[in-house]
This record gives structure tokens, C-alpha cells and sequence, in this order.
């Protein structure tokens, strides 16, 4: 079904939806498959000329992962994507298809911390050199690289301190030197944020939080220009051997369907709660890039479309006991490292130990907050009993 010229929530509801060939039904079968039969010789010869455009093998995926794909491309406006079994997948591949023993990387210093852990461990092992820059060096990241650098990393807004860089400017300096730029756009989702339309090479996302939804599944996908497809496709398929069941891959697509839906409701309540906080005595600073006061809001307010529902909340100086008493009699907000899904989240987040560039310094312990599709009046309400429990009425 052509999609050119229609609008995001549009797109997102039927790309990669072809109901009459599959005899009318609106959802497309589920291929599960390793083995791929060819009907002769040359049929073979062919479509292994044309390997990770079609489907010879079930590692590479089947007509299920082709269609998420093809969704996928159509509302972020990439050429390709690659379907992988997790986030971290993404990341590392992405990393790995960008770099060899020699080069440089420059990575923004507010990354997830699995991020953090590929470049401090498996790119350290192979002779690749990790710089952490800070996050808002916008067009001063020029000045940090070098003639062996040949990737910028960056993920916008940044986990947990949520700061939204400039990302016209270091992709600017990025060209400019000839090199690579891969953002992590798993937080805004290709409904907030484009990352081709801002001129980055790479996206990688965590399809297991807002694309998928339910907090059921686990992927990750990449996407890129068509001349970097078959490079990405087979370091991840090939010579990794990564695998996404083809279960997953129906979940992810059934998931983009209600995407638009659940992203302004998370975007809403997220809001609501943030401003909450933002009033309440016990809190210092609420981390939401809608919000001013929170690094980059600027940029946020240039390059984005919207906001999802995960943020911050540094409190002011307070007891380890306190924070730990309010958390765990939560009754809406669960305690899990992950988030996107259709519930909300509350846990600690320590930014001592996962800041190298630039420090970060919090005037209190932060918690991060991920805003669920439960009724604002509701999460409000379990707040006030924890900010009481934290107290200690």
C-alpha cells in the first residue's frame, strides 16, 4: 500500500499492510522458517544474488520481518532496516559495521549504559578507542575529532539526565570530516523524531519498549541507507548470527498500529506528572525535555515533534532509607530497568558512576520515571502516599 505524502499515524496504521495477498486478511501471517525451499537451481542462483533483499534463510527473516521492515522504513523515511533480536543488538551492530581496530569513536557521554559497556568492553578488546563527549558540545564537537575518527555517536535526549543535543550541528561537523553518525532514537520513536530527515547515516532503536508496547518482547532494529543494508545485514545475520522469531516480529508490527495512540497518551501523562513534581517541596529538579530549565529543551523544541513518557525527577538531599521506603510500596509504578510498555515504571537511577566526560552533579538521589496509560488522577495519587512514605508519615 503506497504511503507517500500520507501522514505519520496514517503510515503507521497500515505500511506494510497488503491484505489481498494473503486472501484478504488484514494481519499478515506469521512465517516461522530456518529452512527456505527453491523451486530450481536458478531460482536459487537468483535469490542468492539478491540475499537480505529477499528470503533464502530463516536467520534472515521471512515475509513477516520484510513487512515490519517496510513499515518501519515508512514512517521513520530510512531506505532499510534490519529487524534484531534486542536494543543492545542494534547498538553493537551498528558500531561494528562502522568501525575497525585502529579507529576512533566518539560517544555522548549520557549513553545507555549497555552502550557504554559494548565501548569499554568488546570495541576496547578489538583495538577500537572510545572519547566520551559531552552531550551538549553541539558544533564544538569539531574540536575532539580526529584523522582516525570515524563514527559520533549519539543518543537524544540521553538516558537518564534526558539532555537533547544539537543534532543539526554535530552532524554538520560529522560531514564535514567524513564521519559516521548513529543516533539512538528509541526514547522519541520515528513519530517524534526522524533521524534521516536530520541527516544521521544510522538509527538503532529498542523495539522492545514503545514500538512493541506491551512489555512482552524483546528487539531491536536498525535502519540505514540502502548502500549500507547489505553490510548491516550480514555482520548482524551472518557473521553474528542474529535471529528475531518471527512471533516477535508480528507483535512489533501489530504494536506500530496503536503507536501514535499510546505515544500522545504517555506524552500526556507524562506531562501532567512532570509539572506535578516540578511543584512539589520534596523535589530539586524534574529532568523532561518539554520542560525548560532541562538541558537542550531548546533543541528539543526546534527538532521534535512531541515527548515521550519517560523522564526524570532529582530530589532534594534526602536518606537512602527515605527514597527506599517510597519506592517500595508502590502500588501503580512497578520497579523494572525497562520501560515503553503500557505500565508505569519508578527505580533509582545512580548518575555517579555512568558520567566520565563531563560529571554530573545532582543535588539529591534521581529517580527515573516512566509515565504508563493508567489514569493521571490515579499515579498522582500513589505519588502523594510515596512522597508521604518518603517523609515518613
Amino acid at each position: 500500500m503506497a504511503q507517500q505524502g500520507k501522514k505519520d499515524r496514517t503510515v503507521a496504521t497500515h505500511a506494510g499492510s497488503h491484505p489481498h495477498e494473503h486472501q484478504g486478511v488484514v494481519n499478515p501471517p506469521v512465517y516461522r522458517a530456518s529452512t527456505v525451499l527453491f523451486r530450481s537451481v536458478q531460482d536459487l542462483r537468483e535469490r542468492y544474488r539478491h540475499k537480505y533483499e529477499t528470503v533464502t534463510y530463516g536467520r534472515d527473516g521471512t515475509q513477516t520481518h520484510r513487512l515490519l521492515a517496510e513499515a518501519f522504513t515508512a514512517l521513520e523515511g530510512s531506505e532499510r532496516a534490519i529487524i534484531l533480536p534486542s536494543g543492545v543488538a542494534a547498538v553493537s551492530t551498528a558500531l561494528l559495521i562502522s568501525l575497525s581496530p585502529g579507529d576512533s569513536l566518539l560517544m555522548v557521554d549520557s549513553a545507555y549504559e549497555p552502550t557504554r559497556e559494548i565501548c569499554d568492553g568488546l570495541l576496547a578488546r578489538i583495538g577500537v578507542e572510545t572519547t566520551y563527549y559531552d552531550p551538549m558540545i553541539g558544533a564544538g564537537i569539531a574540536g575532539l575529532i580526529r584523522p582516525n575518527t570515524k563514527a559520533i555517536y549519539l543518543e537524544s535526549p540521553g538516558s537518564l539526565t534526558f539532555e537533547t543535543q544539537d543534532i543539526p550541528a554535530i552532524v554538520a561537523a560529522a560531514r564535514q570530516a567524513g564521519c559516521r553518525t548513529i543516533l539512538d532514537n528509541t526514547w522519541a520513536t520515528p513519530l517524534f523524531f526522524k533521524p534521516p530527515a536530520h541527516g544521521i547515516d544510522i538509527g538503532v532503536y529498542s523495539a522492545s519498549k514503545y514500538i512493541g508496547g506491551h512489555s512482552d518482547m524483546m528487539m531491536g532494529i536498525l535502519t540505514c541507507p540502502a548502500a549500507l543494508h547489505k553490510t548491516a545485514a550480514k555482520m548482524a545475520h551472518g557473521y553474528i548470527g542474529h535471529a528475531v522469531s518471527a512471533d516477535d516480529a508480528y507483535n512489533a508490527l501489530r504494536g506500530m498500529r496503536t503507536l501514535h495512540a499510546r505515544l500522545v497518551q504517555h506524552q500526556e501523562t507524562a506531562l501532567i506528572l512532570a509539572r506535578w513534581l516540578a511543584d512539589r517541596p520534596e523535589v530539586e529538579q524534574v529532568l523532561h525535555p518539554a520542560l525548560p530549565g532541562t538541558p537542550g529543551h531548546e533543541f528539543w523544541r526546534r527538532d521534535y515533534t512531541g515527548a515521550s513518557g519517560l523522564f526524570a525527577v532529582v530530589l532534594k538531599p534526602c536518606k537512602p532509607e527515605q527514597v527506599e521506603r517510597m519506592l517500595d510500596s508502590m502500588r501503580l509504578f512497578g520497579m523494572g530497568y525497562s520501560w515503553g510498555g503500557f505500565e508505569s515504571l519508578m527505580i533509582r537511577a545512580d548518575l555517579k558512576t555512568c558520567r566520565t566526560a563531563k560529571p554530573w552533579h545532582a543535588v539529591g538521589r534521581t529517580l527515573r520515571i516512566h509515565a504508563g496509560l493508567e489514569d493521571p488522577e490515579d499515579l498522582i495519587a500513589d505519588l502523594e502516599d510515596g512522597l508521604a512514605r518518603y517523609r515518613g508519615e
